[in-house]
């Protein structure tokens, strides 16, 4: 009897989704650039159109492609990241989520903060300083400032040049996301100091004083959730 083991079961849209992926892959495509069209890639891998078409759906799930309607397909930003990779957005407990997410934080960034400072480029801390500037305008306009300061840290993470932290980029993301949402930007205007503070140390190679800013950052905002938190429970 022949054994039926290995083989593929798996439909045949979801067969040619790896086999692009491959191609992304071997072809080296970065962030951004855009794939064949559905004719040039159903040629390519002897298949129809309409599979091509079911199997890029596949990998726009999988957060590897986007559609951009009248453009194409293009790889996507942080490719094979997912924006909620843990599911926080189901804890029913926010307020206990946003603590705890807020002692990761200071487990992980201070660290990061620390290696950027010694692996950051002239170009990274510029970029820095305005993502910075960027945060401490939308403060003083009182406006919310969540996607700047996700773009700060992110920013942060990346000169690391540590290939393993972006990935924990979505983690860190959806902590601020979190944050910002419960405590309504309080103190919002502590942030841009701390933030100064951070690049300032980046700037200067000095590590141990982007690791204590960033510690300082970061403990200001879990004090000010836990004294928000405290005050609703009473």
């Amino acid at each position: 009897m022949q054994d039926n083991f290995f083989i593929d079961s798996r439909s045949l849209p979801e067969r040619v989704a790896d086999k692009i992926e491959e191609f992304v892959i071997n072809r080296n495509l970065k962030t951004g650039e855009k794939l064949p069209n559905e004719m040039e890639l159903a040629s390519t891998l002897n298949i129809g159109r309409s599979t091509v078409r079911e199997a890029i759906k596949i990998l726009v799930t999988r957060n590897i492609l986007e559609i951009r309607r009248g453009s194409g397909t293009f790889v996507r930003e942080s490719v094979g990241v997912m924006d909620d990779p843990l599911g926080f957005r189901f804890e029913h407990d926010q307020k206990k989520l946003g603590l705890d997410l807020c002692e990761i934080r200071l487990m992980i960034e201070p660290q990061l903060a620390f290696m950027a400072a010694s692996h950051a480029t002239d170009k990274d801390i510029v970029q820095l300083q305005e993502l910075c500037d960027d945060v401490t305008r939308l403060i003083n306009l009182k406006e919310n400032y969540g996607s700047q300061d996700i773009k700060f840290h992110t920013k942060i993470a990346v000169c690391t040049g540590n290939r393993v932290v972006p990935k924990l980029i979505p983690i860190i993301n959806t902590a601020i996301g979190t944050y910002i949402d419960l405590t309504n930007s309080a103190l919002a205007g502590r942030a841009a100091i701390t933030h100064q503070k951070i690049v300032d140390a980046i700037r200067s190679r000095d590590a141990l004083a982007a690791r204590a800013a960033m510690e300082e950052h970061l403990q200001d905002n879990y004090n000010t959730l836990l004294s928000i938190n405290q005050q609703a429970e009473n």
